[in-house]
């Protein structure tokens, strides 16, 4: 019965196998017919802008990749670019689908001269049908202005990360990577040559894999192993697209808040497309060039109030956590480095043995690793007075040893937080700190060559001044 059961499981294993691989690896597979391109998030905004007073005529001779980067392979660069070739094709749609402006062709010029040299000699070498000489060619359209930039920017990892797990055999891990690319685009006058408007927009590539696997033995003979996964990469062409939409969107709404060009309708400045591009321009003093919040500055002086447990370490076995509290003032130097004082009560107790209740006064120095962001890990390193107090005192007995601890005690204060800023003036925080004291009698017992020592976790709040 037990051969039966143990030839079953890697039967069963191996159906679910190839079930699981015949879905990961065929189906992707799927040819599929030509389709009409999906507008993005970017184009849906642009062809919903309000309707110009005037349409403008816009030329574009050129807008091209002027990174000069080629595609990185395992092997070195290839013969392929990193961007698309063909930007100046996708702002001449994107000023189309705008309904502001009214493009000319410009960048097949001279094929467009040539086509008409031969139109204006057929016509002269024929009549009509009337016998009458047919009429001249109507003069080609000029532009009021000229749009100039391009691709200027295609930056690789600049954001990568990942994590993973192992367990019995089986393995789970994700993995990725951000690129971005930045497009710039101006107005030029026709007529005296003066740049009207310059913007710039950017947009995040994505690409990520994730994988699963197992590897177990069965039995001593048989060996499963099972894997599967499965990568995306954003299109570079799609993600060049948003950033001419958005650009194009850009220079129209600028154009508008500059009066550069007017609307149809003045009322539809408040429009949900214009209020919402301006809450955009507002929030993009707000965030870094990765697109995370960057926390407002705060006062100089603020109010520290923590609670939380700390587990004595020393000369007594069987220690317990207990509730402390503290309170104190922060002083920001600037956004990396602050300055700290505080006061903290709270009890040390090892089960049956001491109970004692410490008051301290510590003073601690904090720096911020990113202060920029609204999530932000900091170190912390200071001293510490402790004052031995009666209240609570429990020893296991009355020995003069026990109740020998000094009345002052000092120590180094260490530790590592995060803190998170709600507001200019509210910041909350978590910290696990260690307080190695200066002596080996912090429990009244002194019992070989190593000091007593705590530690301590708590969460607490900064509340900061008014400027």
């Amino acid at each position: 019965m037990r051969n039966i059961q143990i030839k079953i499981v890697p039967l069963i294993a191996l159906m679910f196998f190839l079930f699981f691989e015949g879905c990961a690896s065929y189906e992707p597979l799927r040819t599929a017919p030509p389709s009409i391109g999906i507008p993005t998030n970017a184009e849906k905004e642009l062809t919903s802008l309000p309707a110009p007073k005037e349409q403008i005529v816009a030329a574009v001779y050129k807008f091209r990749d002027q990174t000069g980067q080629y595609k990185l392979t395992a092997t070195g660069n290839s013969f392929s670019t990193s961007v698309t070739q063909g930007a100046t094709s996708i702002l001449i749609k994107a000023l189309e689908d705008s309904g502001w402006f009214i493009p000319i062709e410009r960048e097949g010029l001279s094929d467009l001269l040539n086509e008409r040299k031969i139109i204006r000699s057929s016509r002269e070498n024929y009549l009509s049908n009337d016998g009458k000489k047919l009429p001249d060619l109507p003069p080609l359209l000029y532009a009021g202005v000229m749009l100039e930039g391009g691709i200027i920017s295609y930056d690789t990892d600049i954001l990568t990360g990942g994590a993973g797990i192992k367990y019995l055999g089986a393995t789970a891990s994700g993995q990725y990577r951000e690129d971005k690319v930045t497009v710039y685009l101006r107005a030029v006058s026709t007529q005296n040559g003066r740049i009207l408007k310059t913007v710039y927009t950017t947009k995040t590539i994505l690409s990520q894999m994730v994988d699963v696997g197992l590897f177990k033995f069965i039995d001593y003979q048989s060996l499963l192993e099972v894997e599967t996964g499965y990568t995306y990469n954003e299109p570079v062409d799609l993600c060049v697209t948003e950033a001419i939409q958005k650009a194009v969107e850009s220079l129209i709404i600028e154009g508008i808040q500059d009066d550069l060009w007017q609307l149809k309708d003045p009322k539809e400045m408040q429009s949900s497309v214009i209020k919402n591009f301006t809450q955009e321009q507002l929030q993009s003093y707000k965030v870094d060039d990765l697109g995370n919040q960057v926390v407002e500055e705060h006062s100089m002086l603020g109010l520290d109030f923590n609670i939380g447990g700390q587990q004595y370490a020393g000369d007594y076995a069987n220690s317990l956590t207990k509730m402390f509290g503290s309170v104190g003032l922060r002083y920001n130097l600037n956004k990396q480095w602050a300055f700290g004082a505080k006061f903290r009560r709270g009890n040390l107790q090892a089960e049956n043995a001491f109970n004692k209740v410490f008051n301290s006064f510590e003073v601690s120095s904090y720096y911020h690793l990113i202060p920029q962001y609204k999530f932000s890990p900091y170190l912390t390193l200071g001293g510490e007075i402790i004052f031995n107090t009666t209240s609570g005192e429990k020893y296991l007995n009355n020995s003069t040893t026990n109740s020998s601890a000094p009345k002052t005690l000092y120590s180094i204060v260490s530790g590592i937080g995060v803190k998170y800023s709600v507001s200019r003036f509210l910041d909350l925080n978590i910290e696990m700190n260690n307080h190695y004291v200066f002596s080996d009698k912090l429990d009244g017992l002194k019992h070989g060559n190593l000091n007593d020592y705590f530690w301590g976790a708590n969460i607490g709040v900064t509340v900061y001044f008014l400027k």
